[in-house]
């Protein structure tokens, strides 16, 4: 018998919530699950975890599709083009879930995408409603909708008690990317 999937989300203003996706796929790919991992925003810098699991190969797959993060720091985009870039990942989700290849979907800052206006909460809603039996998905980032909340399974919200920046301490290479 096939187990149902689960639709797992973390959000929260809090640090972690790619993180405990990313962990979530290291154990599935030690049982040889198929994991994806499309990441919405993320896309222009480089993050650590795009060389990392590139060792992580055939199991785990990671497409960094976004142009990176919008409106803040060196950003020049216009917003315009950061909604094109969510909509072919938008697009490529789509195909992923619907090829059956896959044990785990993660959607890294889907949420934030969708907070953004660079993706339409219905297209979020309507891939957990038709998503196969036994796929889980797992949604990262702040500002998970209510509606999102209610159809997930499992749902952890980072809280951010203290955090280095507020001293001065800028983002660290292994730590924050």
């Amino acid at each position: 018998m096939t187990q149902k999937g689960l639709v797992i989300v973390y959000t929260g203003k809090g640090k972690g919530k790619t993180t405990a996706a990313l962990g979530m796929a290291l154990r599935a790919v030690g049982y040889n699950h198929k994991v994806c991992m499309i990441q919405f925003i993320k896309g222009s810098w480089h993050y650590g975890e795009m060389t990392s699991s590139k060792r992580l190969e055939p199991e785990f797959e990671l497409a960094a599709v976004g142009k990176g993060f919008v409106g803040i720091m060196d950003d020049k985009s216009p917003i315009e083009d950061h909604k094109k870039i969510a909509l072919e990942a938008l697009r490529m989700a789509q195909e992923k879930i619907n090829s059956k290849k896959y044990d785990t979907i993660i959607l890294d800052e889907i949420n934030y995408a969708v907070n953004l206006g660079l993706i339409n909460l219905q297209d979020v809603l309507d891939l957990i409603v038709k998503k196969p039996g036994p796929l889980n998905l797992v949604f990262t980032g702040n500002y998970a909708r209510k509606e999102v909340i209610d159809l997930a399974d499992l749902v952890t919200e980072m809280r951010e008690v203290k955090h280095p920046f507020k001293l001065g301490i800028r983002a660290r290479k292994g730590i924050d990317f």
